[in-house]
C-alpha cells in the first residue's frame, strides 16, 4: 500500500472510530478505494459518519464471491442470507429443467447466485419495488427475467407450473418490533422490505404459504428465510395448508430456512 493511502485510511479510520464504527480500519479502505479525490472523500465520510450505511455510499455490497450493486433507499442483502443462497443453488441443481424466482428480491442476491452458480438455470426474480428491480437487472445476466409484482401477483402466466425453486427473504419483522431495528435499517431502508405485516411478521410469508403451489413443479422448493421463533409457527401453518416441510434450524444469527415440498 503506497504510504498516502495508508496516512489517509489510517485518518479516516480513527473519524470512523470516534463515530462508533465497529469495523473502521476496514470501511476505511473501502471508501478510500472508492473516492476519485480528497473532496470526495470527504464526502464519503461525512455521510457515513452521519450514520448512512457504507453499501448505499460505495454503490456496492459483497455477498459471497459476489459483488452486487445497489444503491440508496433499497434493503441491502445481509450475509446471513448466504445460507439460504447456497440451499437455493443446491435445489435448482438437483432440478431437471430448473427453473428459480426470487420473490421479494430487492436488488436479487439469490438470484445472481444462482445465475453465477447454475450455468443454464432460467432465473427470474420478482419486487414491487421499481427502484429495486432497476438495480437487480444490474446484478443479474441479461437473459434473465425481471419483473414487477406484489409477492407472486403480476408474475408472468407463463410461469405458473413452471417453478421449481422459489427463494425468498420475506420482509419478517413483526411491526411492533420496527423500532428495535438498527438505526441504519430503519433510517435508509424502506419499512416495507423489513416488516413483515402483522404483529407476528408472518404476513407476507402466510402470502406464499396460500399461493406459490400453483406456480410450483411436483416436488418443487420454496425456501422461506425467518426468524427463529417464526419457524415452528410458519412450519404448522404450511403443514395444515398441504405443503410437505423441512426446516433448516436457526444458527447464531438467529434465521433459519423453511423449505416447503409441493406435492
Amino acid at each position: 500500500m503506497p504510504p498516502r493511502s495508508g496516512q489517509r485510511i489510517a485518518a479516516v479510520a480513527s473519524r470512523l472510530r470516534a463515530a462508533g464504527s465497529v469495523f473502521a480500519e476496514d470501511e476505511a479502505a473501502i471508501l478510500v478505494e472508492a473516492a476519485a479525490d480528497d473532496a470526495e472523500l470527504e464526502q464519503l465520510v461525512r455521510r457515513r459518519v452521519s450514520g448512512e450505511p457504507l453499501e448505499p455510499i460505495v454503490g456496492w455490497v459483497r455477498f459471497g464471491r459476489l459483488r452486487l450493486a445497489v444503491g440508496s433507499g433499497v434493503f441491502v442483502p445481509r450475509q446471513r442470507s448466504l445460507r439460504l443462497a447456497r440451499l437455493a443453488v443446491r435445489r435448482v441443481r438437483s432440478a431437471h429443467a430448473p427453473v428459480m424466482l426470487e420473490a421479494y428480491c430487492g436488488v436479487a442476491p439469490l438470484a445472481a447466485m444462482v445465475a453465477a452458480s447454475v450455468p443454464g438455470a432460467e432465473v427470474h426474480a420478482a419486487d414491487r419495488d421499481p427502484t429495486a428491480l432497476a438495480i437487480a437487472r444490474r446484478n443479474l445476466p441479461a437473459g434473465a427475467g425481471v419483473h414487477v409484482a406484489d409477492a407472486l401477483d403480476g408474475l408472468p402466466g407463463g410461469l405458473r407450473g413452471r417453478l421449481t425453486t422459489i427463494a425468498a427473504v420475506p420482509p419478517y419483522v413483526p411491526e411492533p418490533d420496527l423500532v428495535l431495528m438498527p438505526r441504519e435499517a430503519r433510517e435508509h431502508e424502506p419499512a416495507s422490505a423489513l416488516v413483515g405485516g402483522g404483529p407476528d411478521g408472518l404476513g407476507h410469508t402466510r402470502r406464499l404459504i396460500g399461493t406459490a403451489r400453483t406456480w410450483m413443479t411436483d416436488g418443487g422448493s420454496v425456501l422461506l428465510e425467518l426468524h427463529a421463533a417464526q419457524l415452528p409457527v410458519a412450519a404448522t401453518e404450511a403443514r395444515s395448508a398441504g405443503w410437505r416441510t423441512r426446516v433448516h434450524p436457526p444458527t447464531e444469527s438467529r434465521t433459519g430456512v423453511l423449505e416447503l415440498i409441493a406435492g
